[in-house]
């Protein structure tokens, strides 16, 4: 939706004191909770963050109301208000952006920090965050699956497939939401490849825990940051937002499975 404002406002009378910013102070404020929604934060930590935010920069009230593709922020000073929507986008899990979100929060409360400064310094978290390259986080992605691989059971000749097809299914991934295909259908063309990968390595290898191999190749598509907010967020009182990560979470675990039906069927095809 269009960030159009909903304004309700009181003109003071003259001499008074000059209302605050309330449009900056929102949108600052909902930049700020975007970025957290962004980052895997849970709703009542979104909720946190805002009034911490939202009152240092000189808010009397702030109410926000969660949504999962989107936020709604209501900011008050005296008789003045202030409504505006932000859309969020691909959840994602990034905890070095989430703790530079509240050291800014926290920073705010203690000392008085302008409109000004917030924006400043949460367009420098978004984009000078950190981030590994794509080569490194593919890697990294495909050793852990390769290592729970052995914590499952798997055999040394079943581990190398693991490694190599979850690295490519994690290239594969990324690839995919750059060119933003719909997160189902990346999640089920993953599990696929991964899946066949795997099997056709494993039976050149002569492994013999294939099935666990092929389980352990897809282990980086489990939304398990998303399961527990989903559940964090239902026992924490915000149903809605919990139900629908849940759905999310239980429609992620389908077409894993459908990928994970579909690998070895292509691999007989291809026999």
């Amino acid at each position: 939706m269009a960030d159009v404002p909903t304004v309700m406002r009181t003109c003071p009378p003259l001499g008074s004191t000059p209302v605050p910013p309330l449009n900056a102070i929102t949108m600052a404020t909902l930049d700020a909770a975007r970025l957290l929604m962004e980052s895997g934060g849970k709703a009542k930590s979104v909720d946190e963050l805002v009034h911490l935010i939202a009152h240092g920069l000189g808010a009397e009230s702030a109410e926000l109301r969660i949504g999962y593709a989107s936020l709604s922020l209501t900011i008050s000073i005296g008789h003045s208000s202030i409504t505006r929507m932000k859309k969020v986008g691909l959840i994602g899990v990034n905890q070095q952006l989430e703790q530079g979100l509240w050291h800014l929060a926290k920073r705010g409360s203690h000392e008085r920090l302008e409109v000004e400064q917030v924006e400043e310094q949460l367009a420098r978290l978004a984009l000078a965050t950190p981030r590994y390259g794509a080569w490194v986080t593919a890697v990294g992605v495909g050793l852990a699956c390769a290592a729970f691989g052995r914590l499952l059971g798997v055999d040394l000749k079943g581990s190398v497939p693991v490694f190599l097809a979850a690295t490519v299914g994690q290239i594969i991934r990324q690839l995919a939401v750059k060119f933003g295909l719909n997160v189902f259908i990346c999640t089920g063309l993953v599990s696929s490849v991964a899946s066949l990968l795997t099997s056709m390595g494993g039976r050149l290898a002569g492994s013999g825990t294939i099935g666990t191999a092929v389980i352990a190749s897809v282990l980086l598509l489990v939304p398990g940051v998303p399961a527990v907010n989903a559940l964090n967020d239902i026992l924490e009182g915000y149903p809605t937002l919990g139900s629908a990560r849940a759905i999310t979470v239980m429609m992620t675990l389908v077409f894993i499975a459908a990928g994970l039906w579909i690998g070895p069927i292509l691999l007989e095809l291809w026999h």
